[in-house]
């Protein structure tokens, strides 16, 4: 074979790593659409605020540091000590445990039964206030996260497979990170669906989204229900952002992921764990493919910024339910 040939298999592989870091961030979606039918819009931005949290906790940063310094005149950023990884996760995941407690207490609870269109201009008020509030809280500069991962190309895969493109071929490059980010991916997605469709809970999560004042009747706790879905998107959401703050760094930018994520759900379908897996990994070798065989060579390259819009449109056209969603008639 020839190295032009290796080249493309590095391409697709380097592809299904990218479409498992979109995947994430998209599962995140999928949990609240299908416990709620609420699209929740502060998902890009509870992955930043979980990344922002996170390294506040292993770097030992005063919370409102700015805040407190601008009022009392002081200079104070840190507390003079480092928090172990592991421990600070722990507490980073107490964090979001805490706020799917106060956005059901003080959001939710209040908008039981409303349209779906108010409940998603909620999730925008959300995101745009935890945005603020995580700028506050640990201020904007670009910050490094290091959690043990480790980053760069793997040499074991490069160099056991130099041999296989002859000289012109150097072996396949994959960062070590994705190759992480992939296993974290498969055992998220493992748990998810064996707990939604063989736990008591997992039930109930489906029939709160099918019909609130149905489940309630049958003694649904709708509030418990949101707390514990909130809570596990924001445990997804903090395992998105360490995987993306580990590669690209911890900014503001981070909140962004959410765009990308959009297509995946798209074509996976709003409704379904896997599908948010699958349309991942076809957005990520998709725009790869399309990179490296038409858009580099003909048209001057940076299509990755809008083959995945376009795919989704596809879609959208033909079957808007996505690959794995499921197609809903309305009587009018």
């Amino acid at each position: 074979m020839s190295a032009d040939f290796y080249y493309a298999i590095e391409v697709i592989l380097n592809g299904l790593m990218a479409g498992v870091m979109y995947s994430l961030v998209a599962l995140g979606f999928v949990l609240i659409f299908k416990a709620s039918g609420i699209f929740n819009y502060a998902q890009g931005v509870m992955a930043l605020f979980a990344a922002l949290t996170l390294v506040g906790f292993q770097n030992g940063e005063i919370p409102f540091s700015h805040l407190i310094n601008a009022i009392f005149g002081t200079d104070v950023h840190h507390f003079g000590w480092h928090m172990p990884a592991f421990f600070a996760i722990l507490c980073a995941l107490a964090v979001m445990i805490l706020f799917a407690f106060l956005v059901e207490k003080y959001i939710l609870k209040h908008l039981v039964n409303q349209e779906p269109i108010i409940l998603f201009m909620a999730t925008i008020g959300l995101a745009y206030f935890m945005e603020g509030f995580g700028d506050l809280m640990w201020g904007a500069d670009i910050k490094k996260l290091d959690v043990g991962i480790p980053q760069g190309g793997n040499i074991w895969l490069e160099e056991n497979t130099a041999f296989l493109g002859g000289d012109d071929f150097y072996g396949f490059y994959i960062d070590n990170l994705d190759i992480w980010a992939t296993i974290f991916a498969a055992i998220l997605v493992i748990s998810l669906v064996i707990f939604s469709q063989y736990t008591k809970t997992g039930r109930a999560l489906r029939a709160v989204a099918d019909d609130h004042q149905a489940a309630l009747s049958v003694g649904i706790s709708l509030r418990s229900i949101w707390v514990i879905v909130w809570a596990i998107a924001g445990f997804v959401a903090l395992v998105a952002g360490i995987m993306w703050g580990s590669k690209s760094g911890v900014q503001f930018s981070l909140s962004l992921i959410a765009l990308k994520a959009l297509p995946v759900l798209m074509l996976g379908g709003f409704t379904s764990i896997p599908g948010a897996i699958i349309g991942g990994l076809i957005i990520g070798v998709g725009e790869k493919l399309f990179e490296f065989l038409i858009g580099a060579p003909f048209l001057g390259g940076a299509t990755e910024n809008w083959f995945a819009y376009m795919l989704a449109l596809l879609f959208l056209v033909f079957r808007p339910q996505g690959l794995f969603g499921e197609k809903i008639i309305e009587r009018v």
